[in-house]
């Protein structure tokens, strides 16, 4: 039994208010999906022994099993094993009892990784940085709405402090955080008791909306894991505190959406960043990054907006991009060069919402920066404001666009691997047509009788 497997079970021994764990893996949708055992399993998880249905991985958004899925009908449904990540035990304090967490990720009988668990696609990722002797320091900012969950429609939440209804935007309003302190403390709390790296938090532009940061570490599969793990957090605290926490893209078509951006820089074996050059604008291997990450922005738009609502985000003139642009210290352009320091160099990827899954959203984006690194792609001249002026190319401008920009994107193919490029398209697709089937109120009101 390994060290870290015997510190789990000693917490847990530890722990005598803990009667059952969640042991879950994150599906292609960012949900986690697993199942409740008693806390006498634990080791049973730990050591890679509980089993799973591989199909798991694969369900709609609405838990629907794809129609057509290998992983369901030619195999009967077969199940995989579960291996712990190694991401420790994460104690749960928002649920009727005390409970924990246990991340896992899928892998077959032989013990070799499942390829299409959204985990194992950033793990190979990483594994041809490491190759180069590289190691991507990576960061990420989540924007999220509380809402009245008593509320069929998104409405902004009841004021704890004045028992008003929030109906006005508050950027950066202390007074709109410190209302919320509660809530707020009980988010960093629980991130400490699983070391999520909290930083700053703030109100962003929306009626209840929030940004919290999370702090830059030097192990993406972290990285990834801290943000799954915080929304998951943020949600189960929201609901503790009487409100429902929204990482839609774009809850309300007049208010800003929730965007998922990401910051990143790389280091050489010797520790040193790569895009620092002692420049203000940069090193060529920054610049290259860029490239590649501006050649595969189209093809993988899937990923960084995989809903139907995500494209009511992607809007001129709402801070989020339609552009595959960049350009240094703006936030107009799909990829922003922050200022500052010269060995804090680092790029901003603002196309994916809060709604994408964080694995394959850093996947995506470091598997298309070392594209570029590795061809020395160029990325052009930067953009200044929206680009007024300029031809620039565009990203899909609507979902199904965006499904066959992904099936058919030569970048796509060299980063995630064909078993996980096919589940997710034909996921993307069934949702799709579930969505195409169903008629709005809005348009039964405008169409009925008036054409």
């Amino acid at each position: 039994m390994s060290d870290a497997i015997a510190d789990v079970l000693n917490w847990l021994e530890r722990r005598k208010d803990i009667q059952s764990l969640r042991a879950a893996v994150c599906d292609l949708n960012g949900i986690m999906r697993g199942k409740r055992i008693p806390v006498e399993q634990a080791r049973k998880a730990l050591e890679g022994k509980l089993r799973m249905p591989y199909s798991a991985i694969g369900l709609d958004i609405w838990g629907e099993d794809i129609e057509g899925n290998a992983q369901v009908f030619s195999t009967g449904d077969a199940d995989g094993l579960c291996h712990w990540t190694g991401r420790g035990i994460l104690p749960v304090n928002w649920t009727a009892h005390p409970t924990a967490l246990l991340p896992l990720w899928l892998a077959d009988d032989s013990g070799a990784p499942y390829l299409g668990d959204p985990r194992r696609a950033l793990a190979r990722i990483l594994d041809r940085y490491a190759a180069l002797g590289l190691t991507p320091v990576t960061a990420t900012e989540l924007e999220f709405y509380l809402v009245d969950p008593t509320s069929q429609r998104p409405v902004g939440p009841v004021s704890p402090v004045t028992g008003r209804r929030l109906d006005s935007d508050a950027a950066l309003s202390i007074d709109e955080v410190d209302d919320f302190e509660a809530f707020i403390h009980d988010i960093y709390e629980a991130c400490r008791m699983q070391d999520i790296p909290v930083d700053t938090a703030i109100a962003e532009n929306g009626v209840g909306q929030f940004e919290i940061n999370l702090n830059h570490v030097p192990d993406a599969l972290r990285a990834a894991d801290d943000a799954v793990l915080f929304k998951r957090t943020v949600k189960g605290i929201a609901r503790k505190h009487g409100f429902a926490a929204c990482f839609m893209a774009k809850p309300y078509g007049e208010r800003a959406g929730n965007g998922l951006h990401v910051h990143f820089s790389v280091l050489d074996k010797d520790g040193r960043n790569i895009f620092d050059d002692g420049s203000d604008q940069g090193s060529d291997t920054m610049r290259h990054a860029v490239g590649g990450l501006l050649a595969a922005m189209a093809q993988s738009t899937l990923v960084f907006a995989p809903h139907f609502n995500s494209y009511r985000r992607l809007r001129p003139r709402s801070y989020a991009p339609t552009a595959v642009a960049w350009g240094y210290e703006n936030r107009m352009v799909a990829i922003r060069i922050p200022g500052g320091p010269s060995a804090a160099r680092r790029i901003e990827h603002r196309v994916s919402g809060a709604d994408a899954n964080p694995y394959l959203v850093l996947a995506a984006i470091l598997g298309a920066a070392l594209i570029g690194i590795e061809r020395q792609l160029s990325p052009g001249e930067p953009t200044g404001g929206e680009g007024q002026g300029l031809t620039l190319a565009k990203l899909p401008p609507d979902w199904a666009s965006a499904i066959a920009a992904f099936e058919a994107g030569p970048c796509v193919a060299e980063i995630f691997p064909t078993m996980l490029r096919d589940a997710f398209v034909a996921c993307k697709r069934q949702e799709l047509n579930t969505f195409a089937l169903n008629v709005s109120d809005f348009e039964i009101e405008t169409y009925l009788e008036s054409v």
